[in-house]
């Protein structure tokens, strides 16, 4: 019988297995979290409401990812390379993005009456408005995220991530509590508790931020490093950024906020599917970083096998409960689009492994082989979407980005073999892992 004492070591160690289990039981609460959101502004708002929301929300993400300019995944790299530079890279980073989010909250101001030419004004106010006052506190979170996994610190990681989602929820119930519940007032909350957040980050690494803010810097050979690193990784970044979002844009831009409505809302229930390879691929890259190549190889191709077998596994039945759940939770009206979450929860899946096979080139310092992947892939998406959306609607979105999953892991399943000589085989199937499993199992629950 399993010794729940034992199973309690897992949790409470102090490892790469600990920290995944505690990352994924992470991205499961902030699923939940997230889920409950998009009931709650699914019910009280509507179909067509609830798109409008999700557009006003939809700006900040977008900008933040394509502005991160590669400097999270950098911060992480430089700090576990070259740990001594570590407040010269802290304070570059942030120096950096704030210039950087005044300028792109300015034109986007201007833009997004344009892109959202099927909202009304009001809509459309908001979102400037949200865009504008979230977009530097988003740009922080992000850096802030990365000086917590360079420390290995993933409770303040974590916490990062579940506190805001976690805020956002209570602060609609209290919204509508009050009877004050509108597109406006949860933007303003939403604000506010991202605010609050960054605030206690900011608190809890207050001594890891004591750098000399307004100082010269000890060594600028650390910042072409940040930069130079950063530069390399921003591409495959923005590629990424652009291949999660090209979807939402092309359905703000050519359909109705119903169809927006409808598809946000799969789109979040079918993200329940990448809880541990987000995980995974969150842990595997700064633990990995700084290895053999061998090892990073080897450990990455592991992590990928177990994490993609166990999420096929609870493909079935997770899609069997999330329609019942659709339907149920959404109304409904949302079972319409009961399709497109079938498709897009295997491209969960399947995109989810892929990224986790990408930590190998970024973990190796190589991360232009993976921009080169994300720039086929995207191409080949967008084509789809254009092809497949007008004849199909949602159906056609979701198999696009169906495709462009495959797309991405057949191209890095080829790079892996031709860069660092993997067969594919091995890549995909190990007799071993499962015996390398229970060991590691077995290990950390022994005292």
């Amino acid at each position: 019988m399993v010794n729940p004492l034992k199973i309690g070591r897992v949790w409470t160690g102090r490892g790469a297995m600990t920290a995944i289990v505690r990352t994924s039981a992470a991205n499961l609460i902030i699923m939940v979290l997230s889920t409950a959101t998009s009931i709650v502004t699914a019910r009280l708002f509507g179909v067509t409401g609830k798109g409008e929301f999700s557009a006003i929300l939809f700006w900040p993400g977008l900008l933040a990812g394509a502005l991160s300019f590669g400097l999270p995944t950098s911060l992480i790299f430089n700090r576990k390379s070259h740990p001594a530079q570590g407040a010269d890279y802290i304070r570059a980073g942030f120096l950096f993005q704030l210039p950087v989010s005044l300028l792109a909250g300015t034109a986007a101001w201007f833009c997004l009456p344009f892109w959202m030419g099927n909202y009304s004004d009001s809509i459309v106010r908001i979102a400037q408005w949200y865009t504008v006052a979230t977009l530097p506190l988003l740009l922080a979170v992000g850096l802030l995220s990365a000086l917590a996994q360079s420390m290995e610190n993933f409770n303040l990681y974590n916490g990062l991530r579940v506190y805001v989602p976690l805020s956002n929820l209570l602060g609609l119930a209290a919204l509508w509590a009050c009877g004050v519940l509108s597109q406006g007032s949860a933007a303003l909350v939403f604000f506010c508790t991202s605010l609050a957040v960054v605030c206690w980050s900011l608190l809890r690494l207050k001594r890891e931020l004591t750098v000399g803010w307004f100082g010269r810097f000890a060594d600028r050979a650390a910042i072409k490093s940040l930069f130079g690193y950063g530069g390399r990784v921003y591409g495959v970044e923005l590629l990424g950024t652009l291949y999660a979002q090209c979807d939402k844009l092309i359905i703000l831009a050519l359909l109705a906020p119903r169809e927006f409505g409808l598809y946000s809302v799969v789109y979040t229930l079918s993200r329940v599917f990448n809880i541990v390879q987000t995980a995974v691929s969150n842990v595997v890259f700064p633990k990995v970083t700084g290895l053999a190549p061998e090892r990073i190889v080897a450990t990455v191709c592991r992590a990928f096998r177990l994490s993609l077998l166990l999420m096929l596994v609870a493909l079935v039945p997770g899609l069997l409960i999330g329609r019942f759940l659709l339907g149920l939770l959404f109304g409904q009206p949302f079972l319409e689009a009961g399709t497109a979450f079938g498709l897009l929860s295997l491209e969960c899946i399947v995109g989810g492994g892929s990224w986790i096979l990408a930590s190998s080139f970024n973990a190796l310092g190589r991360p232009g082989l993976v921009a080169m992947r994300q720039a086929i892939a995207l191409a080949l998406t967008v084509g789809l979407l254009f092809a497949l959306a007008p004849a199909y609607g949602l159906n056609g979105i979701a198999l696009a980005m169906l495709l462009g999953a495959f797309s991405r892991i057949l191209i890095t399943l080829a790079a892996m073999k031709i860069v660092f000589k993997a067969p594919i085989s091995g890549v995909l199937f190990d007799k071993g892992d499962w015996r390398f499993l229970a060991d590691r199992l077995k290990r950390a629950t022994q005292t």
